[in-house]
């Protein structure tokens, strides 16, 4: 009986890795599946070859679709495709718009799986920023109104995945934290910018009205691999959408103050200001 292939788009990325190093570190999950992933840039990190030796890397670019299709010559069909690429800093998506469509839509990629019929599941990462942030607990039948260009983006993925895919879990993720990666990705990381600004010992400002529910990049990940396992073991029709985050609802001076506690800095670098002080 054949392995079943899992392909990451965005490995190289820090959900990406976190998801391929825990699949290559999955006892179960090396005897039952093969692995590949996508990256940008070239080449990919040494440090992630190394870590997951068994994983093929491919050079794609999404906004055109090429490397897709050596993919499926030299890897073969997946059964299975976690989007996890996308252009997410919202101040760089505000500057320019076209960018952040043709990335985050995921037009090449669902062209490419629509040549595959029924057979594979894509599992796209969207996120919370697709509501428009004005009461509390949204749920998934709430209506999606975001308020700037990353989250238009993802809205317009999602509604392009559901139409054109047969088979998807859209999952709208909350802020991802957790333990830097392998290969060190450049995007700052909310836990570890919040430790590195106080640690300056300067006082830095903190929204004190934008709530959210961080979810750790490790339960992610798990969620990721049960429905991937779940997909492969029962192969029913699946079309879910899911909102995706931790079990606390705090604000970024709350986490801010979470990082001060633990790290022993003084909360008096704190300032809490609202999300309206800042302006794209």
């Amino acid at each position: 009986m054949r392995k079943k292939r899992v392909v990451i788009v965005g490995g190289t990325g820090y959900l990406g890795q976190h998801l391929l190093q825990s699949l290559a570190d999955d006892p179960v999950a090396n005897s039952t599946l093969s692995l590949a992933f996508t990256h940008h840039s070239v080449p990919p990190p040494h440090a992630l070859l190394n870590a997951v030796p068994h994983a093929l890397p491919f050079h794609v670019d999404l906004r055109s679709g090429d490397g897709l299709s050596a993919i499926s010559d030299a890897f073969g069909q997946p059964d299975v495709v976690i989007n996890c690429a996308a252009l997410s800093v919202p101040r760089v998506c505000e500057s320019d718009p076209e960018a952040a469509m043709s990335v985050n839509v995921p037009t090449s990629l669902v062209k490419w799986l629509s040549s595959f019929g029924d057979a594979t599941l894509l599992i796209h990462l969207s996120t919370d920023q697709v509501y428009e942030g004005t009461k509390s607990f949204y749920k998934e039948e709430d209506e999606a109104a975001p308020v700037n260009v990353y989250g238009k983006s993802k809205v317009e993925a999602e509604r392009f995945v559901s139409k054109n895919c047969q088979n998807f879990a859209i999952l709208r993720s909350s802020i991802i934290y957790g333990p830097q990666t392998i290969s060190p990705v450049p995007k700052s990381l909310p836990i570890q910018w919040i430790d590195g600004a106080l640690a300056k010992g300067e006082t830095m400002n903190f929204f004190n009205d934008e709530f959210r529910c961080p979810v750790f990049v490790k339960d992610l990940v798990s969620i990721i691999q049960f429905l991937t396992n779940q997909w492969i073991s029962e192969g029913k029709q699946v079309q879910l959408l899911l909102n995706v985050g931790g079990p606390d609802r705090v604000s970024r001076v709350q986490m801010a103050e979470a990082v001060a506690l633990v790290r022993g800095y003084s909360t008096s670098l704190i300032k809490p200001v609202p999300s309206s002080s800042v302006f794209f």
